[in-house]
């Protein structure tokens, strides 16, 4: 019972920290906003102040927030399904793929349909991982990372040729940019991908649940209770990966945050599983945010919103290997 009072006082916490970073990431930028002037932009006065909040502002920090949440929940359910706290959607080739789908466009279509290119490559890595698991007639988790592993190279080889006939100056520099990840461009005709695939996404993943939580336990006895661990594993790892695809569509590969997420959420939940895939949800959206206003702060050009997770991600890592959880991974 106190434990799930001290839960529920912690999503709370973390709800009030996702809306006040929400607050902050609509004031901070090239052009500060006061609380006054969004007050006022959202009352209907007109001005430079309502311009920037309609149309730059507002866009951006809602579409920060969604990729957060999706990445942080996508995070959650990928440790939990293979056991293992260094999961992340790179472990199904799915940056790879949607990389590689992002270059397609740019050599080979002049730049056009990057963002729905970048989506069919994540997913098309999805279902070759999930088709070379199946081929191997394998079972477990290890079949599934194995084939990921594969998927994962061969993108990387696509990407290296595509990269050779790549023009240096414009084509190379728009595939390096995309692997980055930035906000900097979004709009509010960005919004209707993520918002969507971040709402399915999530709608799945409650839907299935319970699904969720018995496959954390080992393939027989989740099979013992009615599982049918194959499909579902796919059906829950295809929930997951729809969100990724649909921020990195839009906003590029986001680095490390699906990593670390979960473990802000573990930490404070003390090692609880229940209550994970929300917490860290949540967590997703709180360090995005202030990644992206991190970025937006820098002097000179805006950082690249990666460099500002990889630099969250790394103590993570760190911290990881010193208790033992690389080892134990």
């Amino acid at each position: 019972m106190r434990q799930h009072r001290d839960n529920r006082l912690i999503f709370c916490a973390a709800a009030a920290l996702l809306l006040a970073a929400f607050g902050v990431s609509l004031c901070i930028g090239r052009y500060p906003l006061a609380l006054g002037d969004l007050i006022g932009a959202m009352a209907g006065q007109q001005g430079m102040d309502s311009q920037v909040f309609w149309r730059l502002r507002l866009p951006r920090s809602l579409a920060v927030c969604a990729s957060g949440v999706a990445l942080g929940a996508c995070g959650a359910v990928y440790q939990a399904l293979f056991g293992n706290p260094l999961a992340a959607p790179d472990i199904m080739g799915v940056s790879g793929g949607a990389t590689l789908g992002a270059a397609v466009a740019v050599v080979l279509l002049g730049g056009s349909a990057v963002a729905p290119a970048a989506f069919a490559g994540g997913m098309a890595s999805l279902v070759l991982s999930l088709l070379l698991t199946r081929a191997s007639g394998a079972r477990g988790t290890g079949a599934i990372v194995l084939s990921g592993i594969l998927v994962s190279a061969l993108s990387r080889t696509g990407i290296m040729l595509l990269k050779t006939l790549a023009d240096t100056e414009g084509e190379l520099a728009s595939i390096e940019f995309f692997t980055m990840g930035s906000f900097a461009g979004i709009t509010s005709s960005d919004l209707p991908v993520i918002l969507t695939g971040t709402g399915v996404g999530l709608l799945a993943l409650f839907v299935l649940r319970r699904q969720v939580a018995l496959l954390t336990l080992s393939d027989e006895e989740a099979a013992s209770l009615g599982v049918h661990v194959g499909i579902m594993r796919a059906l829950v790892l295809t929930a997951a990966t729809f969100m990724v695809c649909a921020v990195s569509a839009r906003a590029g590969v986001i680095a490390f945050l699906p990593l670390i997420a979960p473990h802000g959420a573990r930490m404070l939940l003390r090692g609880h599983s229940r209550g994970m895939l929300p917490l860290s949800a949540l967590a997703g959206g709180v360090l995005l945010l202030l990644a992206d206003g991190a970025a937006r702060l820098t002097p000179g050009a805006e950082l690249p919103v990666s460099v500002l997770t990889t630099l969250m991600g790394v103590p993570v890592i760190g911290v990881l290997m010193v208790r033992g959880g690389v080892r134990n991974a």
